[in-house]
């Protein structure tokens, strides 16, 4: 399916790799994948993981390891907030757990108007400035360091303006 929709994109990056290493094409097949609906289905799974000759559990392992690739349809933005030890140390369980409240959603579910999903994540590199977060969209990703739930609701409520002007022009 994937080769099919995108031909010339499957062959340039498989070029990229000797025949015996195709394998490592994994992670920019993924990209590809994920790129049209903001998630890697299950049948774009298999199918890169025929084109590559691997099994299927590979290519979901390195979704599930990768907080960048996204195996479930979710908001038009992933709010991913750094839980792992240090930054719960700085506060990072809290921040979640207010921040929820606010949104009127628990983690790993969307708000009401389908714009933002919240998420835990591990590790986003950046200890000494939790909380932090990485907010996810077709846009691209932004890191959020140094946050309150005050800074955090600021930058949604941005996005919601955002987001309802460009629905109106």
């Amino acid at each position: 399916m994937l080769a099919e929709k995108y031909p010339e994109e499957v062959k340039k990056i498989l070029e990229k790799y000797p025949p015996e290493q195709k394998r490592s094409a994994v992670m920019p097949l993924l990209y590809l994948a994920q790129r049209d609906g903001g998630y890697i289905t299950k049948e774009a799974m298999k199918d890169i993981a025929a084109m590559l000759e691997i099994a299927p559990t590979e290519v979901a392992s390195i979704i599930g390891f990768y907080t960048l690739f996204l195996d479930e349809e979710a908001g038009k933005y992933r709010m991913q907030v750094c839980t792992d030890l240090p930054c719960a140390l700085r506060g990072a369980d809290k921040f979640l757990e207010e921040l929820c409240g606010n949104l009127g959603v628990k983690v790993g579910e969307t708000t009401s108007d389908g714009l933002v999903t919240v998420e835990a994540v591990m590790c986003l590199a950046g200890c000494d400035k939790a909380p932090m977060f990485q907010m996810q969209s077709s846009e691209g990703l932004e890191y959020h360091e140094n946050q309150t739930v005050e800074s955090a609701m600021g930058l949604i409520e941005e996005i919601r303006r955002k987001e309802q002007f460009s629905q109106q022009g």
